[in-house]
């Protein structure tokens, strides 16, 4: 309906534009001369007076003519606004029967999560250049660590955002075996105290959370606002992440933007969660490493979270508990996507449980299975998606450090897998690193 109207706009536009200076055209050359009557030929005997007569009637199409710039501006807006729609519409995953839900207008506030990092300018900058809507997308910043550069730096922003404060800026006793960590339990307090001030003080249904060194796509927002509806209906998810484990630019099809999965691993880094959610972790919120937490099978609880095949957040913040490693070896290189996708107006009920597991994995297993040494060496190209089949925890290490994909596994996932499966690219090929047909499930001693 969207696409009718948007084209019926641009075609009467473009019939009244030209109706119109016709008409304009015409009663131009239609009018009498000034003076006198008209006469069958009135520059008959006067050709100096059809040389002024001409370049009066020009001076005054030009006139109106840039009246009617405005309208021609109006009509080429909307024929460019009509043409993404309809590339969105072909670029997108194949129509499933089941719409998508309608989006939801429910407020959706952006939880930053800072400490004493400065540069949470460059996240926040980029918050505000791409928000829709502040009412729609609030941006509250909580801080931990009393930074006073950073403060002064949140504070900078006035109404723009919101700014509260971690209470609690004591040290925490830790085993004597964890004094190292010190940082990764302030983070976990941290989180518990922000995600309650949330849902309990604030009292919102949802947020998307994120944190001080993360850089957002231009269609940040677009992505969490129309994959919320599926979140919100569909028990077997239980967050939306804008980031992918494996999104190398090289590992990525740049061709599909709109591409999204489901995953068994929780990849954080800019996740959207509900209320709900924090209903049930908050009791047991563990003391550090959070993120890991979330991933063991206890947490889980056998649901996945939604994830992108190009990544809709970027990491900048070499500086950190981790001491930049795991930044110089693997988070420097994920692809941040550039373009606008409309999520809202694409069809997603493609990521429900029942069409995705059914579809997902018919399409795996019916890609011709090949060995490592055969990718490697560019052989099969006319085969296209191919799978290769690894059966234990050895095998797959084995196999993702090859190709290049995250090796590693916590409580037996592999890193943006679903159903033990990876997706990626690898020389430019779609491939799955995917169990036998006949897996049944994680086993956590792979870890």
């Amino acid at each position: 309906m969207l696409k009718k109207q948007s084209a019926g706009l641009v075609l009467w536009g473009a019939i009244l534009f030209v109706a119109w200076n016709a008409l304009l055209l015409f009663f131009f050359w239609a009018r009498p001369l000034p003076g006198g009557p008209s006469s069958e030929d009135p520059f008959a005997d006067d050709p100096a007076g059809l040389t002024r007569r001409v370049i009066r009637l020009a001076q005054e199409a030009e006139i109106e003519l840039e009246r009617q710039q405005g309208l021609l501006q109006q009509i080429q807006k909307h024929s460019v606004l009509w043409n993404r729609r309809q590339q969105a519409a072909t670029v997108g995953p194949p129509a499933i029967s089941h719409p998508t839900p309608a989006p939801s207008t429910s407020v959706l506030p952006i939880l930053v999560i800072a400490c004493d990092r400065s540069t949470v300018r460059r996240c926040l900058d980029k918050l505000l250049h791409y928000r829709p809507s502040p009412e729609r997308f609030p941006i509250i910043v909580s801080q931990d660590c009393g930074h006073k550069a950073t403060a002064q730096v949140i504070a900078s922003y006035g109404n723009a955002i919101m700014h509260i404060k971690q209470p609690d800026l004591s040290s925490i006793p830790v085993p004597t075996e964890h004094r190292k960590f010190q940082g990764y339990y302030k983070i976990a307090r941290h989180y518990r105290w922000a995600l309650s001030q949330i849902f309990r003080t604030f009292k919102y249904q949802a947020a998307v959370v994120v944190e001080d060194d993360l850089e957002v796509a231009p269609d940040f927002f677009e992505y969490f606002q129309a994959t919320y509806p599926l979140l919100r209906t569909d028990p077997s998810l239980w967050c939306v992440s804008a980031w992918n484990d494996n999104g190398k630019e090289q590992m990525v099809d740049a061709t599909r933007p709109d591409l999204l999965y489901r995953t068994d691993f929780f990849p954080g880094l800019g996740w959207l969660l509900l209320a709900e959610l924090w209903d049930e972790l908050e009791p047991k919120w563990p003391k550090a490493f959070w993120d890991d937490w979330m991933r063991q099978p206890e947490q889980r609880r056998d649901r996945a979270c939604l994830r992108p095949e190009i990544s809709r957040t970027m990491t900048f913040g070499r500086k950190g508990v981790s001491q930049g490693q795991f930044f110089d070896q693997h988070l420097k290189f994920i692809k941040l996507n550039q373009g606008f996708v409309p999520f809202t107006q694409l069809n997603l009920s493609y990521l429900k449980r029942e069409a995705y597991d059914r579809d997902f994995s018919a399409r795996v297993y019916a890609a011709p299975q090949v060995q490592v040494e055969e990718l490697k060496g560019n052989q099969k190209q006319e085969l296209g998606e191919v799978r290769v089949q690894y059966r234990g925890r050895d095998s797959f290490r084995a196999f993702a450090k090859a190709l290049g994909v995250m090796d590693d596994l916590k409580s037996g996932v592999p890193r943006a897998g679903y159903r033990g499966i990876v997706s990626f690219l690898f020389r430019g090929r779609r491939v799955y690193l995917a169990p036998p047909q006949d897996w049944t499930g994680y086993d956590p001693s792979w870890s």
